[in-house]
C-alpha cells in the first residue's frame, strides 16, 4: 500500500468533508488503541481543530495510559488539538444500579454495549457544544466484515476515515504516522468488559485471518473450499457476518401499499 499517499488522500477528503458540512472541526475517542491513533492523527492532520476525548469506564491503567500519551504527543505535534478525559465510571455504575440484575447469559454483553453507548453519548454532547464532527474509527474488517462494534455506541458516528481500511493497513498507517510502539504492539481490545479480553478472544481469530476470510467471501468461496483452520475461520467469520448484519445494513422501513393511503393534501 502507498501509505504516504493514502494519509494524504484522507486528511483531503476529511477537509473537504468538513468544509462542506459547515461544521468547525472533529471530536473523537481516543482508547488507547491503534484504530483511534491512526484517526486521530489524520484528522489533526487537517489543520482544522481536534478535540480527543478519553472515556474511561473502570479501564485498565494501560490503556488509559497508552491513550494519555498519544494525546500528549498529539497536543506537542499540533496546535489544533485539544484534549479531555471524562471520568464514565460513576455514571455506568449510577445506569446499572437502577436497571433490573438478571441471571441471564446476554447480561454481560448488554452492559459492555451499554459503555460503548454512553461514550457515543458523550461525544455527541461535545459536538454539539462546539459544531464538531464525531469521527469514527472503525476500519473495514470489524465495520463491514465481522460487524464488531456496538451499533449506536462506536458505530454511531458522523464520518468513518479509515472504514475502507483492513487492520492490517491501519497498523502500516500507523507505522507512516509513527504511533507509538506501545499501541502499535498492543493487542487489539474493545476495553468493554474491564478486563483484559482481546478482540481475539472475543472472535475466535486474529484479525490477519479475518481479512483472509473476508477475501474468500468476497471470492464467493465456500467451506468445501477449506479443511482444518482455514475452515474453521471461514465458518467463524460467515457466522460473525451473518449475525451481524443487521449493523451493517440500512434500517429496515415497512413500506405502507399505495391502496392503503387514502388521505389526500389540499394546499
Amino acid at each position: 500500500m502507498k501509505t504516504e499517499k493514502v494519509v494524504t488522500h484522507i486528511v483531503d477528503w476529511l477537509k473537504e468533508y468538513l468544509t462542506n458540512s459547515n461544521m468547525n472541526g472533529f471530536v473523537i475517542g481516543v482508547s488507547g488503541g491503534v484504530d483511534s491513533a491512526v484517526t486521530s492523527v489524520l484528522c489533526a492532520k487537517t489543520g482544522f481543530p481536534v478535540l480527543c476525548v478519553e472515556m474511561p469506564i473502570h479501564q485498565a491503567k494501560n490503556q488509559v495510559d497508552r491513550a494519555g500519551e498519544h494525546i500528549l504527543h498529539l497536543k506537542k505535534e499540533f496546535a489544533n488539538v485539544t484534549d479531555i478525559q471524562v471520568d464514565l465510571s460513576t455514571t455506568f455504575e449510577s445506569l446499572k444500579s437502577v436497571l433490573p440484575q438478571t441471571d441471564l447469559e446476554t447480561e454481560e454483553l448488554s452492559l459492555a454495549n451499554t459503555r460503548a453507548r454512553l461514550r457515543m453519548t458523550t461525544l455527541y454532547y461535545f459536538a454539539g457544544l462546539h459544531r464538531f464532527l464525531v469521527v469514527g474509527t472503525g476500519n473495514k474488517i470489524e465495520d463491514f466484515g465481522v460487524g464488531f462494534f456496538t451499533k449506536y455506541g462506536d458505530g454511531g458516528v458522523d464520518i468513518s476515515p479509515i472504514a475502507d481500511l483492513l487492520k492490517s493497513e491501519v497498523y502500516e498507517l500507523g507505522k507512516t504516522l509513527e504511533i507509538s510502539q506501545n499501541i502499535l504492539t498492543a493487542p487489539p481490545t474493545d476495553g468493554l468488559f474491564g478486563d483484559d479480553r482481546s478482540d481475539e478472544m472475543q472472535l475466535g481469530a486474529t484479525y490477519d485471518e479475518l481479512e483472509w476470510a473476508m477475501e474468500m467471501a468476497e471470492n464467493n468461496r465456500s467451506e468445501s473450499d477449506f479443511s482444518g483452520r482455514k475452515l474453521e475461520v471461514f465458518k467463524i467469520y460467515k457466522r460473525l457476518h451473518n449475525a451481524n448484519l443487521h449493523k451493517m445494513n440500512p434500517i429496515p422501513v415497512c413500506e405502507i401499499p399505495k391502496k392503503f393511503r387514502v388521505r389526500s393534501y389540499e394546499l
